[in-house]
């Protein structure tokens, strides 16, 4: 089972990769350096650092799917 808690989503737009909102800043609609032709190796098991451009928080990506990148960073609140 994925950790939720580590999971972000995503959208790619235009050949672009954005989330809708920054986990750390709260910036809306950020532009990620991260190019949709990256995910495939992402998904076969290369780690990527992922600097977001808004506040220059890091955290790595470890796996990617179609909707969410899994990191090593708890990026919400699990809910009770």
């Amino acid at each position: 089972m994925i950790p939720f808690e580590r999971a972000w989503p995503y959208d790619i737009i235009m050949g672009d990769l954005y989330v809708s909102s920054c986990p750390f800043c709260q910036a809306d609609n950020v532009l990620l350096p991260i190019k949709p032709a990256e995910l495939p190796e992402i998904h076969d098991g290369t780690k990527r650092l992922l600097v977001f451009p808004c506040c220059h928080n890091k955290v790595t990506v470890i796996d990617a799917d179609a909707d969410y990148l899994l990191t090593n960073r708890v990026l919400r609140q699990k809910i009770r």
